[in-house]
């Protein structure tokens, strides 16, 4: 059985999908941009852009009592691959040892004109 999760600390879906979906053993959070839950991005660099979108996967993994400890794999989107560094460092701190396993890739356009949007997956231990 499938189960959306939401969270009111985060944007509100802009198209036909859930923020996550719960299915039992694991959980699937959909892309989060660096938005506040108004929707506007927040200033600043990559480094403050990669904490808001992890501080949005975090908001929608506590809706489905989960935390970014319980992450097994992540998808980052970056709008330009040279500011990988940067991304790496502010991510790096969120997450506790062993990290998630990760691809991270250079695309063309994110909603918003965001320049990063990082997609996860936790499971329940």
């Amino acid at each position: 059985m499938k189960v959306s999760v939401a969270s009111g600390k985060v944007p509100q879906a802009i198209g036909p999908y859930s923020q996550a979906i719960d299915v039992g053993a694991l959980v699937f959070v959909s892309g989060q941009i660096p938005a506040g839950p108004d929707g506007a991005l927040v200033e600043g660099g990559i480094a403050a852009q990669t904490e808001r979108c992890l501080d949005n996967v975090e908001a929608v993994l506590e809706a489905a009592g989960l935390t970014l400890a319980d992450v097994v794999k992540t998808t980052v989107f970056m709008a330009d691959l040279a500011q990988f560094k940067a991304m790496n460092e502010a991510y790096a701190r969120r997450f506790p040892a062993p990290y998630p396993a990760r691809a991270a890739v250079q695309v063309a356009a994110l909603p918003k004109g965001a320049s990063i949007e990082i997609e996860a997956i936790a499971v329940r231990r």
